[in-house]
């Protein structure tokens, strides 16, 4: 066994720049790094330099007109098609380089995990779950996660969980691998109904041969830390339970925080601190430990990713840090001197409770329909109950 977790980081990756006022702004990314080297999380950690992802390792999810189309938009003007140079996915300098890397990160990630050198793995730039085979979508130019889950087979790697907690349906990583059976797609996300891309219903299953491979739990606006919880853990473990991966993905958008301006989900960063928490647990009991965790969306860049995130790399790194931490003030004095009209947090909490009422079936809640809806839909397919509260 090697170190007990990698982490995939450099400040190239910060070139992902979407430019601008654009709501994907690299400043949480820098910021986060900050904060968990502030807080000591990263004491003694060496960084893993990620390095850009070949044409013929991203050719497994995206076509080879789309890569050439990435490559020749930043010369070829705005006129350029699969969803390039629009306001959610504008051409920026070095585009597909930048993309590549973020891609790279996440196979450099996996890489670690597949050789043994590290039982878990990080890439926070990755989490770009949305871009499709052939067009850019959501912030996303290259799926970074269906890229590194399609190297993981190609390694000899069979069965993969896909664990998505972004606010938004992982439209992109489900379309990738909705046949194949070697990947269970899972994702919780708000209402299509109610939010963009208005896919992810209980009723996307999985393709031919591969029923049950696609799991979506879809909450309406406003749920928060504890209904958000009871959904999530009366879906998720029974199904990892039967479905045993190998390697445990996940994409960690940290957009379903009360706070985040493009959704309207209910969480707290000490809900999100508690999802994660149950991501190791879940990778050491059913994935052998193997845990391969991606960044994702996440829209107030300085009071919730960086909090939230930091939560993450200490969840990964078995250095979890207290909620009523208080924040460094070198991390503020930096922060302030980036947004100076920003109320910042002073603490690592919301002072949310993440302890929930496990699911004993469907009451008044729309939370606990939802979670009838993705039961009765998924369970049999995986041979469990769908109305048993032990499964």
């Amino acid at each position: 066994m090697g170190t007990p977790c990698a982490v995939v980081w450099d400040e190239a990756l910060l070139d992902y720049d979407l430019g601008g006022h654009h709501p994907l702004h690299p400043v949480r990314l820098d910021l986060t790094m900050r904060l968990a080297r502030s807080l000591g999380v990263l004491d003694g950690i060496e960084v893993i330099e990620p390095r850009l992802a070949t044409d013929p390792e991203l050719e497994r999810v995206h076509t080879a007109d789309y890569l050439a189309a990435v490559r020749e938009a930043p010369h070829t003007g705005w006129e350029v098609g699969h969803g390039l140079g629009t306001g959610d996915n504008p051409i920026f300098d070095r585009m597909h380089e930048a993309s590549a890397r973020v891609a790279g990160g996440s196979i450099t990630a996996a890489e670690q995990i597949v050789t043994g050198r590290a039982d878990r793995a990080v890439n926070l730039s990755g989490g770009l779950h949305h871009a499709m085979a052939g067009h850019a979508a959501g912030f996303c130019v290259y799926n970074d996660c269906a890229v590194a889950i399609a190297w993981l087979l190609e390694q000899g790697v069979e069965r993969i969980a896909y664990l998505d907690v972004d606010v938004h349906h992982g439209d992109g990583v489900q379309a990738a691998f909705y046949a194949d059976p070697r990947v269970l797609t899972v994702s919780l996300h708000q209402h299509p109904l109610t939010l963009w891309p208005g896919t992810g219903f209980p009723t996307e299953v999985g393709g031919d041969a591969a029923d049950g491979s696609a799991v979506n739990i879809a909450l309406p606006p406003g749920t928060g830390d504890a209904e958000w919880l009871r959904a999530y853990h009366a879906v998720v473990p029974s199904l990892l339970d039967a479905f045993r991966p190998q390697v445990l993905v996940t994409q960690s958008g940290a957009d379903a925080h009360r706070e985040d301006p493009l959704a309207d989900l209910g969480l707290t960063v000490d809900g999100q601190r508690a999802s994660y928490q149950a991501m190791r647990e879940w990778a050491e009991r059913y994935a052998g430990g193997k845990w391969l965790a991606l960044g994702g969306g996440g829209y107030s860049l300085f009071r919730v990713v960086p909090r939230a995130w930091t939560h993450l790399l200490a969840t990964l790194l078995d250095r979890d840090v207290a909620p009523n931490t208080t924040v460094p003030d070198d991390w503020i004095a930096h922060a302030v001197s980036v947004a100076p009209d920003i109320a910042l947090p002073t603490s690592m909490t919301d002072g949310g409770d993440p302890e929930f009422r496990p699911w004993a079936g469907v009451t008044d809640s729309p939370v606990d329909t939802a979670i009838r809806d993705t039961r009765h839909a998924v369970f049999p397919l995986h041979g469990l109950d769908p109305v048993d509260s032990r499964d």
